[in-house]
């Protein structure tokens, strides 16, 4: 079988799943996301929908909390709004 498991990454030769099927990742996705190589690099990933669901999940809290920093910021005082004329003058790039 055309597989490597290294670093903690399941990767499959793209050609071993044409040959075998999808039970190829079956095998592998069970530990985690399967990195699929194709033509000696990888270049997809195979998650399983709980794994996707858990990474949108961690993508929606992240956002959530870079919003609700930006707000405490503002509302801080720690945020100005300033014109790009304003910007260039305080940074001296007029010269």
């Amino acid at each position: 079988m055309d597989t490597v498991i290294s670093t903690g990454l399941r990767t499959i030769a793209a050609k071993e799943i044409k040959r075998r099927g999808i039970s190829a990742v079956d095998e592998l996705i069970e530990d985690g996301a399967v990195h699929v190589i194709k033509e000696d690099r990888p270049q997809y990933v195979v998650l399983t929908e709980e794994q996707y669901s858990e990474l949108l999940e961690g993508n929606r809290e992240a956002y959530v909390a870079r919003v609700r920093a930006a707000l405490n910021d503002a509302e801080s005082g720690l945020v100005r709004e300033l014109t790009a004329e304003q910007l260039i003058k305080e940074f001296q790039l007029d010269a």
